[in-house]
């Protein structure tokens, strides 16, 4: 069976750069994963993505080598376990808020007798390996999102969950969840209190043994978290990535443009 690239990394202590998918395109998930991430991510939850969709992305990244992941819409086995089925090196739940939550999660991610996983790697064996089923439990990463009020006062009986590789940081949900509407939502938070609840998640996983993602808006952002001892940290999405490249390109255009025409005017009439 092929190595989880997210694992290798781990175990060469080295952080792993994730990379978002939002787009129901298997063109541009090709795109994404042809630009060096060590994992992309394919958003069920909040992207405009279904599982038909979700299938041919994952078919599309196979060829860069690319760790291929799936945010899935909530804690519900059969998306779970389908989403395996289809490629999924990891899977990341979100809303997970104590251990029975996170029991679960790893029942579904972990055949038996570590959890209660379906048999039957309809696609993963041709992307993975043959022997794909004597070692999924090993290569396969389960991460719970941490994002409200609840998992944080019972993050110490969700990171002491057998199987459960990590926990993975909303930063947005979480400021909402600890603080309703104090702050704006958004990644890249500065407040002191949310900083330091993002720490307290770090520590405690990392005592128990487990990884800690987080979501990040910059690569800046993304960097300090690594330096703080992050494992695993996501930089934007395809979405905003497309947006502020859009952005800058019109703008740049509207400048050279403005600057053109001024120039032009001014010869007309003798200036400068």
């Amino acid at each position: 069976m092929k190595l989880n690239n997210i694992k290798q990394r781990w175990k060469d202590e080295q952080p792993v750069l994730n990379g978002w998918l939002s787009i129901a395109s298997s063109f541009s998930a090709e795109i994404m994963a042809a630009q060096g991430y060590d994992s992309l991510t394919i958003d069920l939850q909040h992207g405009f993505v279904g599982y038909d969709e979700a299938k041919i992305m994952l078919q599309a990244m196979r060829a860069s080598g690319v760790a291929p992941m799936v945010r899935v819409p909530w804690l519900e086995p059969g998306i779970i376990m389908k989403a395996l089925d289809a490629g999924a090196w990891g899977i990341i739940c979100p809303m997970v808020n104590n251990a029975e939550q996170a029991q679960a999660l790893v029942s579904c991610v972990r055949y038996p007798p570590l959890g209660s996983r379906s048999f039957g790697p309809t696609r993963v064996t041709f992307s993975a390996g043959q022997d794909y089923g004597q070692h999924a439990d090993e290569q396969v990463v389960c991460f719970a999102m941490i994002e409200t009020a609840e998992a944080f006062a019972r993050l110490e009986e969700i990171v002491a969950t057998p199987g459960l590789d990590g926990v993975y940081i909303g930063p947005a949900d979480l400021t909402l969840g600890l603080t309703g509407r104090k702050y704006r939502t958004g990644f890249d938070r500065e407040e002191p209190e949310i900083v330091d609840a993002i720490k307290h998640i770090l520590t405690v996983a990392h005592r128990a043994g487990k990884k800690v993602g987080l979501h990040n808006g910059t690569a800046a952002y993304a960097a300090k978290a690594v330096e703080w001892g992050f494992d695993l940290v996501t930089v934007s999405n395809d979405v905003q990535l497309l947006r502020s490249a859009a952005a800058a390109s019109v703008q740049q255009f509207r400048e050279l443009q403005g600057s053109e025409t001024s120039f032009a005017s001014a010869t007309k009439t003798g200036g400068y």
